[in-house]
């Protein structure tokens, strides 16, 4: 049985988050996917904007509440909500609440910030 607790993993920070890699080729070695959870400050985007040219993400907020923004379209998130940015499609993340919000993101395939596609032009729509 393999098992890790997030406090187990180094905290990376990012541009806009904190990143702990839950399984990848560091600590849960899974096969097919990857797994990280990251926390968005107050006020806060992930930033750049960015892709995932060979996987999929499927992110589940599980503190706080914000914005995404997936192809120059935005939606409202809250504790709870599931969302998909699909292969290739350009995205951010923007937490405009007032405590920080808990992100759980899932890859398949695998992937690690190595492979993620910057697009440093774009910020988040206002």
């Amino acid at each position: 049985m393999t098992i890790i607790h997030e406090s187990d993993v180094p905290e990376i920070s990012h541009p806009g988050r904190f990143m702990r890699w839950l399984a990848s080729e560091d600590s849960l070695n899974a096969n097919h996917l990857s797994c990280c959870v990251i926390r968005v400050l107050p006020g806060e985007a992930v930033r750049p904007a960015h892709s995932h040219p060979q996987s999929e993400e499927l992110i589940y907020i599980i503190t706080g509440n914000g914005k995404v923004m997936i192809e120059g379209e935005v939606g409202e998130v809250k504790a709870g909500s599931a969302i998909l940015f699909e292969q290739g499609k350009v995205h951010m993340l923007k937490n405009t609440g007032d405590i920080e919000m808990k992100v759980i993101c899932f890859f398949a395939p695998a992937t690690n910030i190595d492979n993620y596609k910057m697009f440093e032009g774009i910020e988040f729509p206002e």
